[in-house]
């Protein structure tokens, strides 16, 4: 439910943002929606951390997003490399500069994104074993304590994930603001726009998809 307000006010902010790139607004008025919508980004990260508090493995999974926008999650949010990959390819005209820039965040953030997968797969591989040194014991005289030691050793670790999961988002976060402070005004208000045409084209599939005539 969040999730559903947060969006429809950014589906508002984005339209308002639009309209002022197209009708060429001056560039503090620009600057003054762009400054709305990243302290909107700001907002879904605070809640997305509250969430991860309750209950990690519903962040994780991201139930609040369609079918198809779950195939692209990474840590319950985009790769913040991909998204740097996108404004290479659609942002133009960047300068030779800027284009280092963004390249090398790409690179960094790559670096990151692989590190937290690898801590988040060792713990996925350390609750599997967990889980199956308990098979089979069930009914032996000493299974009653073993079972419940390790049930909170289980509990444990998927509370551990809440931890890559604020680490994720910040790099998420992190990506968004050095991307500001690369681009002009302007730029960053075409770069929010891409970013926001781009998920609500996969949202827009999603439904498609799940429309679409059954054979």
């Amino acid at each position: 439910m969040e999730y559903v307000r947060w969006l429809e006010e950014h589906n508002k902010q984005i339209n308002e943002l639009r309209t002022a790139v197209h009708t060429h607004a001056g560039d503090d008025d620009l600057q003054n929606i762009v400054s709305t919508i990243m302290t909107h980004h700001e907002e879904i990260f605070r809640l997305k951390s509250l969430a991860a508090k309750s209950d990690a493995v519903h962040v994780l999974s991201g139930t609040w997003r369609t079918p198809l926008e779950r195939c692209f999650l990474w840590l319950g949010g985009f790769r913040p490399s991909e998204l740097l990959k996108l404004l290479v390819d659609q942002l133009e005209p960047l300068t030779e500069q800027q284009l280092a820039n963004i390249c090398n965040q790409q690179q960094t953030s790559q670096k990151s994104e692989e590190t937290l997968s690898q801590g988040m797969e060792a713990i996925q591989r350390s609750l599997a074993d967990t889980v199956a040194s308990q098979l089979g014991r069930a009914g032996s005289s000493s299974s009653s304590g073993n079972t419940a030691d390790h049930t909170a050793e289980a509990l444990e670790k998927i509370g551990a994930m809440e931890s890559f999961l604020r680490q994720a988002d910040d790099l998420r976060m992190q990506s968004l603001q050095k991307m500001q402070r690369v681009l002009t005004t302007r730029q960053s208000a075409r770069a929010l726009l891409l970013a926001s045409d781009y998920f609500s084209r996969i949202r827009a599939l999603s439904s498609l998809w799940i429309a679409r005539p059954q054979q």
